[in-house]
């Protein structure tokens, strides 16, 4: 099957699902989302995802339409209507439709859609051989009108910055804020690796409170590597030993170049390799 999309209980194939023209989340980016996977079938860290979409919802004042329990149920019939296999899930909550015009009151009532598709796969070169990123500079209209770590559909900061970095050959473009700050990736969070230790930026520093981010943080901690969460600026992404990128469908994705040039001796390394081993054992052990 090639998936299906659920939109406020409705089920329909993937290519004929519709939303209205006049739906926020189609008109301003009004929304908000999560990106789920399975392993063996299954949803991955499904409850840890639905939290965060709650939380999300709270911070840009949306109503999530109906209770968590209620949305997993929704989640799990989809996955035995398409059957077995792996899938891609995004589940995304507009505020809803209503007259053009920026006000939230104009919306009526928030709507959900459920998008199950075939899970894409990453090349396997890149998990072994590593990836090229870029530095780009970001500039955020309104920075600060967004509530930190809500994950919303108003992307195209993220695209602009993966268009630049894709025009530069890179596979992802990492974010480099106004002072600065080195903060994530379009869609995944950075890591890096020096003199045995682990770093990634804070979550103050603006980024998404990733979930494979927290799953690898874990893992370090299990297996005694220390991690330091504190604010990075190219010069250390520049000077690192390794670095590795983590995300939902990424999982840890060794990088290997950075503005062209090599990290370390242009390898994945030793401890990136080790935390990918981790990371597909903990997934197989659920």
């Amino acid at each position: 099957m090639n998936g299906v999309i659920v939109v406020d209980g409705e089920v329909y194939p993937a290519e004929s699902a519709c939303v209205p023209a006049l739906d926020r989340g189609f008109l301003y980016g009004d929304s908000v989302y999560e990106v789920i996977r399975t392993y063996s079938g299954r949803p991955f860290a499904l409850r840890e995802h639905l939290d965060r979409l709650q939380r999300s919802a709270s911070l840009v004042m949306i109503d999530l339409p109906l209770p968590l329990d209620e949305l997993a149920s929704h989640i799990e019939g989809a996955l035995e209507e398409v059957g077995p296999g792996e899938w891609y899930m995004r589940v995304i909550v507009t505020r809803g439709c209503g007259p053009i015009g920026l006000d939230p009151d104009l919306a009526d009532k928030p709507r959900w859609v459920l998008i199950i598709l075939p899970l894409p796969v990453l090349p396997e070169a890149y998990r072994t051989e590593g990836v090229a990123v870029s530095m780009v500079a970001i500039s955020r209209a309104g920075q600060g009108a967004m509530p930190m770590g809500a994950k919303t559909g108003n992307y195209l900061t993220n695209i602009m910055a993966l268009k630049k970095a894709r025009g530069r050959g890179s596979f992802e473009a990492i974010q480099v804020d106004s002072s600065g700050q080195i903060s994530e990736g379009t869609t995944s969070n950075i890591f890096i690796v020096t003199s045995g230790e682990v770093h990634t930026p804070p979550i103050a520093a603006g980024i998404l409170d990733g979930i494979t981010r927290r799953k690898v943080i874990e893992l370090c901690e299990k297996a005694s590597l220390e991690v330091r969460q504190e604010h990075l600026r190219p010069l250390d992404i520049y000077a690192a030993d390794e670095v590795f990128l983590t995300g939902t469908l990424k999982e840890v994705l060794p990088v290997t170049t950075v503005d062209g040039k090599s990290v370390g001796d242009g390898l994945p390394g030793p401890i990136t390799i080790r935390l990918q081993k981790l990371y597909s054992e903990s997934t197989a052990a659920r």
